[in-house]
């Protein structure tokens, strides 16, 4: 079997660690969220999914990771269907989702990450208890490893969640609004830290709000509001005549 370690990053759209979305279409009760998405990019890259509120980046997260079904449409990841959940995505839902009253300490909740490779009835293994050091490591979260989850400041939430995706060994992680809530220092470490899984040869695709910070922090952009309005490097994606297209008279400040 061929080793896929996150190491062995790809040039960009090489067949084996490309994700292509075709025509994907998700519909609420009769009520289309996503019409005919269709983008393509691949391991090493950060991309930003930008729209207005109810624009369907949520709902794209969510379909891509296999938390929703699709109405039609193709997932491809390495040159195969992703049918269902797979261990190699991680979905980290708003934060404000999160039951952060959960009884449970950082490392537990990184230990998690680990479930997809023990599976339930699997002994957990010296080599599960390295994983797990080393994502906690990695997100610099050592000193914190035995804190409660709901003792954790925003930022630190935030890295406790891509930590569990590290121990995890997924490839590609689908954020949901990560950065709202943060300060601009936890801001700035969370930026670099998404900078470097994805110089390890991690895919991370987000929803961002924030337009000013964007190019910054993700290589391209898909424009959403309910269908694709463009796809590509961020500058390119973040001009005035596409914003106004997506935001249609909302202020995009």
């Amino acid at each position: 079997m061929k080793d896929h370690s996150h190491h062995d990053c790809c040039a960009h759209h090489h067949q084996h660690h490309e994700l292509v979305v075709e025509n994907l279409s998700v519909s609420y009760r009769k009520i289309t969220a996503l019409e005919k998405i269709s983008f393509a990019t691949s391991c090493g890259t950060r991309v930003a999914l930008v729209g207005r509120n109810g624009a369907g980046k949520s709902t794209l997260l969510k379909a891509i990771a296999g938390l929703v079904p699709r109405q039609s449409g193709t997932i491809l990841w390495r040159g195969a269907p992703v049918k269902r959940w797979s261990r190699e995505f991680a979905y980290l839902p708003q934060r404000e989702e999160v039951d952060w009253s959960f009884p449970i300490t950082v490392r537990g909740l990184v230990e998690m990450g680990r479930y997809p490779q023990t599976g339930w009835w699997r002994k957990y293994r010296p080599a599960d208890e390295a994983a797990v050091d080393q994502a906690l490591q990695a997100l610099d979260l050592t000193n914190l490893q035995n804190r409660q989850i709901r003792e954790l400041s925003g930022g630190q939430q935030q890295r406790a969640f891509l930590a569990r995706a590290v121990a995890q060994e997924a490839h590609v992680l689908l954020l949901d609004e990560p950065f709202t809530g943060l300060d601009r220092n936890a801001s700035m470490r969370l930026g670099a830290l998404l900078g470097d899984l994805a110089k390890e040869g991690r895919l991370i695709i987000a929803s961002h709000h924030d337009l000013t910070t964007a190019p910054a922090l993700f290589n391209e952009a898909l424009l959403l509001d309910g269908r694709a309005l463009g796809f590509g490097p961020v500058a390119q994606i973040l001009n005035q005549d596409l914003l106004d297209r997506a935001f249609a008279g909302i202020s995009t400040h």
